[in-house]
């Protein structure tokens, strides 16, 4: 029997304990949790109930995704809160295949950098010149009020990427300077709208490395993974491992991936309290939205939170946030929680750039409505 909803609720509780012990404050301001203004935590869905047969639906998705018409070879997992799983794979690909992860990373990133939040080495309210000594933006420009928060949910007021992202060549430290000074001016107001782009997670990368005292983001990871045991394997390495793309340069394996998506959900990667924080919509009114992959690839209008993206299958939102949360990249890659029906899901795929339509928009969504019903069968 699927017991979802008590364990979401164990997750999302101010009075649950963790495995260290950890017990939720709930005297927390929302300025103290990293919550804008007075938003709530998302409620905990009620989970809908199967009637089918579950060799049933896995026969019917075998079916569905066999005929996606993929060009690419790939993988699609799910796992249901009773731990069963179904696994598809087209071709050559397996959940132990090694694929680049484009903006997939951006979920993981977003985990390791709350966990220092979570231990007290930085704050959701931190500023880049708290940690960065040389720091170029001065005082009097608008970009010198961005927090560690605006950064996360691309609400910082960066709009512009250097080249040096990009760059095998280039030194993380120095390039972070370079997004700094190209934006400088731009009169954007940080936590005023939302623009995709990886120059936020660079810096908020400098921050926790600066933060926790370590060399590089090499480190920074190294001690998450020895922590957490996930991502055994996972490397930030593009486009140098000196310069790693937060926001978009892993290799990881889809079974990792997996893995790392089945600690999140089961609460092993966050306490009780930042868990509520983590789910939180940051991109609700009056916030606006700029530049959205979701919007330009499959013309709906996703909502933001701390490093991945709050769904909503409408093209304009009018959705209720932390149904399901993604971090789809632009080689088809789609790893995502699904809140309401209580399973997760790891898409594995590397197509060309411009795979978000493909992998989200197409092939995980032949069998969406299979899966949902799936995750709730007894």
């Amino acid at each position: 029997m699927i017991r979802f909803a008590m364990i979401l609720l164990a997750a999302l509780t101010l009075t649950a304990c963790d495995s260290s012990g950890f017990v939720a404050n709930t005297e927390n301001s929302n300025s103290e949790l990293g919550l804008p203004g007075d938003v709530k935590e998302p409620e905990v869905p009620a989970t809908p109930v199967c009637k089918a047969d579950s060799e049933k639906l896995e026969a019917e998705m075998d079916a569905l995704l066999a005929a996606s018409g993929s060009e690419d070879d790939f993988s699609y997992e799910i796992e249901r809160a009773d731990g069963r799983k179904y696994t598809f794979n087209l071709d050559a690909s397996t959940p132990e295949t090694v694929y680049e992860s484009a903006s997939t990373s951006k979920m993981v990133t977003g985990l390791v950098i709350l966990r220092l939040v979570e231990k007290g080495i930085l704050k959701l309210s931190d500023r880049p010149q708290d940690y960065i000594s040389n720091w170029p933006v001065p005082s009097t420009d608008s970009l010198s009020n961005m927090t560690l928060e605006h950064l996360l949910s691309f609400r910082s007021g960066l709009v512009a990427e250097p080249r040096c992202m990009n760059s095998k060549t280039a030194l993380f430290e120095e390039c972070v300077m370079e997004i700094a000074i190209l934006n400088m001016g731009n009169g954007e107001i940080p936590g005023a709208q939302f623009n995709y782009s990886g120059a936020h997670m660079q810096i908020a990368g400098l921050m926790a490395i600066k933060a926790s005292g370590k060399n590089n983001w090499t480190e920074v990871f190294d001690e998450y993974k020895a922590a957490t045991g996930t991502f055994p394997t996972g490397l930030y390495d593009l486009p140098a491992a000196t310069n790693p793309r937060l926001a978009g340069g892993m290799h990881w394996t889809g079974a990792e991936y997996l893995a790392f998506l089945r600690a999140l959900k089961a609460g092993k990667l966050l306490n009780a309290e930042m868990m509520k924080t983590y789910l939180v919509d940051r991109t609700a009114l009056p916030v606006t939205i700029g530049n959205s992959p979701a919007q330009a690839g499959i013309g709906e209008e996703w909502h933001y939170g701390l490093g991945y993206w709050h769904e909503c299958k409408n093209a304009t939102w009018n959705c209720e946030a932390a149904q399901r949360i993604s971090s789809p990249g632009a080689y088809g890659a789609y790893p995502f929680w699904d809140v309401k029906y209580g399973y997760i899901g790891m898409l594995s795929i590397q197509t060309g750039v411009g795979g978000f339509r493909t992998g989200t928009g197409e092939i995980e969504r032949l069998v969406t409505e299979k899966a949902n019903e799936w995750a709730t069968c007894e």
